[in-house]
């Protein structure tokens, strides 16, 4: 049974801390600023396990939110918070400013836009375009400044995977960076292409896996989320 937390005062959702697997050092030794085990991505605070995530799954493990009807997310773990909004951090020594958008994956996507917008989530689009990726379609729903993209699984992935009564799982995160090139040139092998992003007038480049990190992460340039809201 969820567990629903009731406020005649509740105020759309808020990230308060991600919980990530894996080394801070690996995100250290990116130009990220990292102490005691933590990292600030704007007002959003990362929190390292400091050991490996099993089952090979992205490292994405769990998130408080701020403001939640409930902790009943089809399957994203969820724990509540009661922290106050931080003061943003200064500006990572790889330019990086804060999170753009963290990204879940979900085989039943209308029931996973359901379960989100009944806790109180603040669904801004669906997007009924495939991505690069072949998803067919994205939901986008905001967090203060941040943005949880829930992308449905293709069909293929969904029917390898067992079917659609699996729940909704995070996958990765975006960070927005000053400037992009210089960011990209700093991580050496490990930057990626620069692209264009599905968003206009922006761009977008991966980090790669030999970077070491425990989730999938994507750098993408500063400007307008005009995807996400309306």
């Amino acid at each position: 049974m969820a567990t629903r937390y009731l406020s005649a005062a509740m105020s759309a959702p808020t990230i308060d801390e991600l919980t990530v697997a894996g080394d801070p050092e690996s995100w250290s030794s990116l130009g990220f600023h990292v102490e005691d085990g933590r990292c600030l991505l704007g007002e959003v605070r990362l929190a390292f396990t400091g050991e490996a995530h099993e089952g090979g799954a992205p490292g994405l493990l769990g998130w408080t939110l701020r403001g939640i009807a409930t902790s009943e997310l089809d399957g994203l773990p969820t724990q509540p918070s009661d922290s106050g909004p931080r003061a943003p951090a200064p500006v990572h020594p790889n330019g990086v400013i804060a999170i753009d958008h963290i990204v879940a994956m979900s085989p039943a996507f209308p029931r996973s836009v359901e379960a989100l917008r009944e806790a109180g989530l603040d669904l801004r689009r669906i997007r009924e375009e495939p991505t690069p990726a072949g998803a067919p379609r994205q939901a986008f729903f905001r967090l203060g400044e941040e943005i949880l993209e829930l992308v449905q699984e293709p069909e293929g992935m969904v029917a390898r995977a067992g079917g659609s009564d699996r729940p909704a799982r995070f996958w990765g995160l975006a960070v927005v960076v000053e400037d992009i090139e210089r960011t990209v040139a700093a991580l050496g092998d490990h930057g990626g292409e620069i692209r264009d992003a599905v968003q206009p007038g922006r761009r977008i480049a991966t980090v790669r896996r030999s970077a070491g990190l425990s989730i999938p992460l994507a750098l993408m340039s500063a400007g307008p989320r005009t995807d996400a809201v309306t």
